[in-house]
């Protein structure tokens, strides 16, 4: 392989014969090294094959300020989160756990623990996702000697869900968790119940949520729009009740984000509203 770029004497830019970038680390495996140059394979420690080739400019501006320890510990827990989770990961993550996990042990240091607002909304919506974050904590307190508390696991959690939806930056994920709490608080409110969070119904209605929270963060409108007016004028007759819910979150998300909820979410949403309260119904009526 040869180098492309140094950023510093452990870790290089490299590319293979077949044009492949990725991310080479090893003591001392650039010393003396400039671009064009071939480097001793015996050194390589670990490599990072990247798909998005921006990302490793910005993993060398990085370097340039955070140790590389950094980079391995953002590299192990990204490798538990794919196992976990089974689904790609935009590379954009290797440089926002770099950066977020250096900064977050900096602070740790000096003492300075932020809270996370949104942890009881991760641990509820995001399981998966702040599990891996737990574990996070305990990669880091191996590769740093220090212990961090649950708000740097849904932080985590948090740049691991946004990195699964796209490379916008942590605000989108912000929003989903908003739009995901909101919308099952209209359901609770409208139906003055709370939901069985144990059952498979709520559990179909969370996925759902979320892809329709991560559309409408995107911006991007249902690209299967089937417009079925009969479909539509049954699920508004059948389960008015539910349908007036799906109402009001329509109107939230118009009013809140200015997107208009297309008739097929409508009908979706109305029919997981109607599965999620049904059984429920029934028990607080009898």
């Amino acid at each position: 392989m040869e180098i492309k770029k140094v950023f510093n004497n452990n870790v290089v830019l490299a590319q293979n014969k077949e044009g492949q970038e990725m991310v080479v680390m090893g003591r001392g495996l650039a010393f003396q090294k400039r671009p064009g140059d071939d480097f001793d394979a015996g050194k390589v420690e670990k490599t990072f094959v990247l798909e998005n080739r921006g990302v490793s400019d910005k993993i060398g501006e990085l370097l340039r300020e955070v140790p590389e320890e950094y980079l391995n510990i953002a590299d192990r827990i990204i490798s538990i989160a794919k196992k976990r989770l089974g689904t790609g990961m935009d590379d954009y993550v290797y440089v926002a756990l770099m950066d977020h996990i250096s900064f977050a042990v900096t602070r740790h240091k000096q003492g300075i623990v932020l809270r996370n607002a949104l942890l009881w909304e991760i641990k509820k919506y995001y399981k998966d996702e702040f599990a891996i974050g737990l574990e996070a904590l305990n990669v880091i307190e191996e590769e740093t000697g220090i212990r961090m508390e649950e708000d740097e696991a849904a932080s985590i959690a948090l740049h691991l869900v946004n990195s699964r939806v796209s490379g916008e930056g942590l605000d989108s994920a912000v929003q989903i968790v908003k739009v995901v709490n909101d919308t099952l608080n209209i359901v609770k409110y409208h139906y003055q119940m709370e939901l069985d969070e144990s059952s498979v119904s709520y559990e179909r209605f969370l996925t759902h949520l979320r892809f329709f929270a991560i559309r409408l963060v995107r911006r991007e409108k249902n690209t299967s729009e089937s417009s079925d007016d009969f479909m539509f004028t049954q699920v508004q007759k059948r389960y008015s009740d539910a349908y007036a819910c799906s109402e009001k979150v329509a109107s939230y998300v118009n009013k809140t984000f200015n997107w208009s909820v297309s008739i097929d979410d409508k009908i979706y949403l109305t029919l997981h509203i109607q599965r999620v309260t049904s059984r429920q119904e029934l028990n607080r009526l009898n």
